[in-house]
């Protein structure tokens, strides 16, 4: 047996890794993946404009006029993630989320109406917000469990390369690349 191996969280959070560079957002790429029970991707979304929304005309910036940001249009890459599953919703009921960012509350709220159980993240940089503590309490309140993503293996995306390294601890770099 390969001992090697990424386990499933490994797995996961290095897809939503790999789907964040889809982003075009210039300061923030997020990705999410949705995992049934069963361990079975159902849905993946990354942060973007919305559909119909050029990514050329669309207001990337960060300060200024309200209208003039991406605040009021961006796409969170949960909400990608939901929006995007061609299935059956019910399928939701008991999955897991796995996101490079910790959710926010409006991102929270659908993971709760979608029967999402479980979230899994690798940054939470935003915790002292009001926005995070307002997602995590409605996720305490709601029965969402919701960890941090722990591992013995550093998933680093060079994305200028378009490659990917999975470095165990105690083990040599993988590294897999992506043809041009």
């Amino acid at each position: 047996m390969k001992l090697d191996h990424l386990n499933w969280d490994e797995y996961y959070m290095a897809m939503a890794k790999m789907t964040a560079i889809r982003s075009k957002d210039p300061n923030s790429q997020v990705g999410a993946v949705i995992v049934g029970e069963d361990n079975k991707v159902l849905s993946i979304g990354y942060n973007g404009a919305p559909i119909g929304f050029n990514d050329k005309d669309f207001p990337w910036a960060r300060e200024g006029e309200y209208l003039k940001t991406k605040y009021p249009f961006v796409c969170h890459a949960e909400m990608n993630a939901i929006s995007n599953y061609r299935g059956n919703k019910k399928d939701f009921d008991g999955a897991k989320v796995y996101v490079t960012l910790f959710p926010c509350n409006e991102c929270a709220k659908l993971i709760i109406q979608n029967g999402i159980k479980e979230v899994i993240y690798s940054c939470d940089k935003y915790k002292d917000t009001d926005g995070v503590k307002a997602s995590k309490m409605m996720f305490d309140i709601c029965g969402v469990n919701y960890r941090a993503f722990n591992s013995k293996v550093e998933i680093s995306i060079k994305e200028g390369e378009k490659s990917a390294e999975f470095k165990r601890l105690d083990t040599p770099v993988k590294m897999l690349k992506r043809n041009k």
